[in-house]
């Protein structure tokens, strides 16, 4: 017998496998284009905080590039912005799932200082974790020349366009220092939304998402792993309803002959996940600008990235910095993560990617 379309819904906290997951993380493009009220704009008062936040690390001497966890939620006292950006956190955590941020004033502040204003921003919304197997803290997006053909490159570092993903940590930022000549505008959509759509329109495809799929590591193995790992896209746990999905990697993983091969429905399930998240029906374009902080859930919002074009001038490409973090506060994982997730499921202390060799840092430049 076919499978029927489920009528059923249920909320984050309670969700039963395979109903419609309603609330406002269950967004449509719809509801906020044209809209502004997803954005927050620093106002004078939350600058001249953050400005005074950062001398006071600097001339406490402590060291944001060997040793950033130095530089503590103590050290960076924000008295009325830092309440702002908890609000941010919630809403990202609890709410809809992304909030933009505007005003930052990378204009007038100098790389280090650049750095050490984000990571205080950061602190307020979680614990950094490793973006890569260098152990970068603050992960630079820029196109190094990186071969995206290569099977070990990972995207952010070429200028290629990134198909819809999500990160491996809770919540992800990303702040604007420079843009491209042309192209690399940025798009998300709520991954529930889409979700839902799927068992609407193909419910049968809902139990193939809800099982596993193989993800390649592209080269960055920690000790004693296989360079692959099984974890559903959909994970419902505990009442919550996760997503996570990298179509590139479950298609990667098929060069290692230990992985099973994907079979047809497994293609038609991307195929429909990727015209779905890209639909105007559930996709939100903003071209970030020089200043602006994107901040989203990676559990309930997918996002992506058009190729670009950029300046022939160095010091004019396209640059965004980013943190991944593990909030304080967040829904329970199911084991599974643990392979995308450092080796942990811990509330407040998973994410990232953590090899032999790992030294967490920060630097100035992209590498």
């Amino acid at each position: 017998m076919a499978a029927t379309a489920p009528t059923k819904t249920t909320r984050q906290g309670s969700v039963e496998p395979f109903t419609i997951v309603d609330g406002p993380e269950a967004w449509r493009a719809e509801d906020y284009r044209g809209r502004d009220d997803w954005v927050t704009v620093l106002s004078p008062v939350h600058v001249a905080e953050l400005d005074a936040a950062i001398q006071g690390v600097i001339r406490a001497g402590l060291d944001i590039e060997g040793n950033p966890r130095s530089v503590t939620r103590a050290a960076f006292p924000l008295p009325t912005l830092g309440p702002a950006l908890e609000g941010v956190r919630e809403e990202v955590v609890r709410g809809r799932g992304f909030v933009v941020i505007r005003g930052f004033p990378v204009d007038r502040y100098s790389r280090r200082e650049t750095l050490i204003g984000y990571w205080g921003l950061g602190l307020y919304w979680g614990k950094a974790v490793s973006n890569n197997k260098a152990g970068h803290l603050v992960g630079h997006i820029k196109d190094i020349g990186h071969d995206p053909a290569n099977p070990l490159t990972r995207l952010y570092a070429t200028a290629a366009a990134q198909p819809y993903h999500n990160d491996a940590a809770d919540v992800v930022t990303l702040l604007c220092l420079k843009n491209a000549r042309s192209g690399g505008l940025s798009s998300w959509s709520s991954s529930i939304s889409v979700h839902n759509e799927i068992l609407r329109r193909r419910p049968d495809l809902g139990p193939v998402l809800a099982g596993p799929w193989f993800f390649d590591r592209k080269g960055e193995v920690p000790p004693g792993k296989k360079p692959f790992f099984a974890i559903p896209v959909f994970n419902y746990h505990e009442g919550y309803l996760s997503i996570n999905y990298s179509d590139n990697y479950y298609l990667l993983s098929q060069r290692h002959a230990e992985v099973p091969r994907l079979t047809k429905a497994h293609y038609e399930a991307m195929e429909l996940f990727n015209q779905l998240a890209a639909s105007d029906e559930f996709r939100l374009d903003h071209m970030l600008q020089p200043g602006e902080i994107q901040v989203l859930s990676n559990h309930t919002q997918l996002h992506t990235r058009a190729e670009f074009e950029d300046w022939d001038d160095v010091d004019q490409r396209r640059h965004l910095l980013r943190l991944w973090l593990a909030p304080e506060v967040e829904r329970p994982l199911p084991e599974s993560y643990s392979e995308i997730y450092g080796g942990s499921v811990e509330i407040g202390n998973r994410g990232g990617i953590l090899v032999a060799g790992t030294v967490e840092h920060i630097s100035l430049e992209a590498e």
